[in-house]
């Protein structure tokens, strides 16, 4: 598990890359104090209090395309419901915080994950 990356995903990459050719400008795992935790969103406009979550298919229990493992349930499956409850957690600390929290999955089409980020950004008064 030590290959997986926690920052510059595919996904985000190409997210980042579509916002900021449209001239948005953001800092990337940018770490956010709230109730004496840090949380990291993957992308966070600061000055508008949106955290912008990519979260994959697999590891965050999409369910429309997770799937549970084939194999070693009795490992997976608790961790995997860890992962789904503490970005819950996470999203319920950061909205308490003030924060704007959207969640975009992995799937998603770049440009729909632009639109999501752009209408987000609305209702909060920026752009």
């Amino acid at each position: 598990m030590a290959a997986i990356r926690r920052t510059d995903t595919r996904p985000e990459l190409l997210l980042r890359s579509a916002l900021h050719a449209r001239g948005l400008r953001f800092r990337k795992d940018y770490p956010v104090r709230a109730e004496g935790r840090i949380i990291r969103p993957d992308i966070a406009f600061t000055r508008k209090g949106l955290a912008v979550f990519l979260d994959g298919c697999f590891w965050h229990g999409c369910p429309e395309h997770g799937r549970p493992p084939k194999s070693n349930n009795s490992y997976w499956l608790p961790k995997l419901a860890k992962n789904a409850q503490r970005d819950r957690e996470q999203t319920r600390i950061l909205t308490d915080a003030g924060w704007t929290v959207i969640r975009v999955w992995e799937h998603v089409a770049v440009e729909d994950a632009v639109s999501a980020v752009r209408e987000a950004l609305r209702g909060v008064g920026a752009e």
